[in-house]
C-alpha cells in the first residue's frame, strides 16, 4: 500500500513539475527559414564564385610561369663510308618561361574594378534573397494560423448545424415542421462537413508550405507577435525604400559596370608592352637563355574592336535606363503594398461591424423561430452568414499582417539584421577578404578551409 502511495505521489509530482511544452514562435520559424534556406545557400556560393573573378582579375597583375617538358625518340637511315647505317635514339629538353605584362594603359586595373563592382551588386542580390525567403516565413506561418483558426470555425459551425437539424427533427416529430425543413437542415449539414474537409484540406497545404518554408512541418504555433512598426505616411516609406533597397543598389552598381566596360573597350585598342624569359636545356647539357620585350597592337580586326565600344556604350544606356525603371517598380511596390494594407485594415473594421450584426439577427432569427415565426431556413440562413463574416475576418487580419511585412519587404528592411532575430549572419567579408588577393599557397588554401567550415560551407 505504502509502495503504491509512493508511486502515485512521485507520477503526481512529475505531472506538476513537468514543463509545458514551448510553442514555435515567428521568430523561431523566419531563424529556421534563415538556416535552413537552399536558396540562400546557393546564392551565397554565387557570391563566393564572384569573389574568385576578383581574384582572378588580381592574378593578371601578376607574371605568368610555365614548364614544357618534352621527349621524342628518332631514328634515321644515313650513309656512311661503310655503307648503309641507321641512326636512333632518345631526346629530351626542358623549357622554363615566364610572362609579365608591363603596360596595358588599364586594362586589368579595369577588370579588377568591373569584378569588385559585380561582388558589390551580388551582395545587393543576396540580401533580396534574403528577403524573400523571410516574407516566405511569415506567410507559411499566418496561413498556417489562419488554416487552423478557419478549421475551429468549420468545427464549429457543423456542431451548429448538426444541433439545428436535431431540433429540426423534433419539430417535425411533433408536427411544428414539415420534411422539407429538415431536408434543408440535412443539405446545410453535408455542405459544412463538405467545407469542414476542405478547410482541413487547406491546413495540410499550409503545413507542406510551412515545410518548404522553414525545413520542418509546424508544431505547436504561438499567437502571432505584434507586428513591427511601419513609417507614418507612404511617402516616407517610398523615401526609405530608394536609399535602402537591395534591388536599387544592385541597378547602381551595374551603372557603375557598365561605365567600366566602356572604358575597357576603349583600352582594349591600345598597344600592350610585355616580358618575357625563357631558359631551355636538353639531355646534352646544351642551355639557352633568352630574355625579351614585345610589343603587341591590333591594327585591324575587320571592325571588331569598333564594335566592342558601341556594345559597351549601349550596355551604359540600357544599365542606366534599367536604374531608373527599377526606382519606379520599387515606389510602385510600396504603393501597393501599402494599399493592400490599407485594404486589410479597413476589411477587418467591416468585417467586425459586420460581425456584431449578423449575430444579433442569428440571436433575433432563433428567438423568433422558437416562437413559430420563423423557419428552419431562416436560422441555417442567418447562421451562414455569420459564418461568412467570422471567415472574412480571418482572412483580413492574415492579409493584414502579412502586408506589414510586404511592406518591410519593398522599403528593404526585411532582413535578419533589422528584425533583431538575434541570430549570427553570413558574413561575405570573411570569404572576400580571404581570397581578393589571388592566394594561391597552401597555407592560404586551409585559411579558406577554415572561413568556409566557420560559415556553415
Amino acid at each position: 500500500m505504502r509502495a503504491w502511495l509512493l508511486s502515485a505521489i512521485v507520477a503526481l509530482v512529475g505531472v506538476v513539475g513537468a514543463p509545458e511544452a514551448r510553442s514555435e514562435t515567428l521568430t523561431d520559424a523566419l531563424i529556421a527559414a534563415y538556416k535552413n534556406s537552399n536558396l540562400l545557400d546557393q546564392n551565397r556560393a554565387v557570391l563566393r564564385a564572384a569573389d574568385e573573378d576578383v581574384a582572378v582579375a588580381v592574378s593578371s597583375l601578376r607574371p605568368v610561369v610555365s614548364y614544357a617538358l618534352q621527349g621524342q625518340w628518332q631514328r634515321a637511315d644515313i650513309t656512311t663510308p661503310a655503307g648503309p647505317a641507321v641512326s636512333e635514339g632518345l631526346s629530351a629538353s626542358l623549357t622554363l618561361s615566364a610572362e609579365l605584362t608591363l603596360l596595358d594603359f588599364g586594362r586589368r586595373k579595369l577588370g579588377i574594378e568591373i569584378a569588385r563592382e559585380s561582388v558589390l551588386a551580388t551582395r545587393q542580390a543576396l540580401i533580396d534573397v534574403e528577403q524573400n525567403v523571410l516574407l516566405a516565413a511569415v506567410r507559411a506561418y499566418v496561413d498556417v494560423r489562419l488554416a487552423q483558426d478557419v478549421v475551429a470555425l468549420r468545427q464549429s459551425n457543423l456542431r451548429l448545424i448538426t444541433q439545428e437539424l436535431r431540433a429540426a427533427q423534433d419539430r417535425f416529430d411533433v408536427g411544428e415542421i414539415t420534411r422539407t425543413d429538415v431536408s434543408i437542415a440535412e443539405a446545410r449539414l453535408a455542405a459544412s462537413r463538405a467545407a469542414l474537409a476542405s478547410a482541413e484540406g487547406q491546413l495540410k497545404v499550409a503545413r507542406e508550405a510551412y515545410k518548404a518554408a522553414t525545413g520542418d512541418y509546424p508544431h505547436r504555433l504561438a499567437a502571432l507577435p505584434k507586428a513591427p512598426a511601419l513609417p507614418r505616411t507612404m511617402e516616407e516609406a517610398q523615401a526609405v525604400a530608394r536609399a535602402t533597397h537591395p534591388l536599387l543598389k544592385q541597378a547602381q552598381h551595374q551603372v557603375t559596370i557598365a561605365d567600366l566596360q566602356v572604358d575597357l573597350a576603349k583600352a582594349n585598342r591600345m598597344p600592350v608592352v610585355g616580358a618575357g624569359v625563357t631558359l631551355r636545356t636538353d639531355d646534352q647539357d646544351q642551355q639557352l637563355q633568352s630574355y625579351g620585350l614585345s610589343l603587341n597592337q591590333t591594327l585591324y580586326a575587320g571592325g571588331r574592336l569598333s564594335a566592342l565600344q558601341r556594345k559597351a556604350l549601349a550596355g551604359k544606356d540600357a544599365a542606366r535606363a534599367g536604374l531608373q525603371q527599377v526606382a519606379v517598380g520599387i515606389v510602385q511596390n510600396v504603393g501597393v503594398a501599402w494599399a493592400n494594407l490599407a485594404v486589410a485594415a479597413a476589411s477587418i473594421e467591416a468585417s467586425d461591424l459586420q460581425i456584431r450584426a449578423a449575430q444579433a439577427a442569428f440571436d433575433g432569427v432563433r428567438e423568433e423561430a422558437a416562437a413559430g415565426t420563423r423557419t428552419t431556413l431562416d436560422v441555417l440562413n442567418a447562421e451562414q452568414e455569420l459564418l461568412d463574416a467570422r471567415n472574412a475576418r480571418l482572412q483580413a487580419e492574415a492579409q493584414r499582417y502579412v502586408a506589414v511585412y510586404q511592406v518591410l519587404a519593398t522599403m528593404g528592411l526585411l532582413t535578419v539584421d533589422h528584425l533583431n532575430l538575434g541570430i549570427p549572419t553570413y558574413d561575405p567579408e570573411a570569404y572576400y577578404g580571404a581570397v581578393e588577393k589571388a592566394p594561391s599557397h597552401s597555407a592560404q588554401g586551409k585559411k579558406l578551409d577554415r572561413i568556409l567550415e566557420k560559415i556553415g560551407k
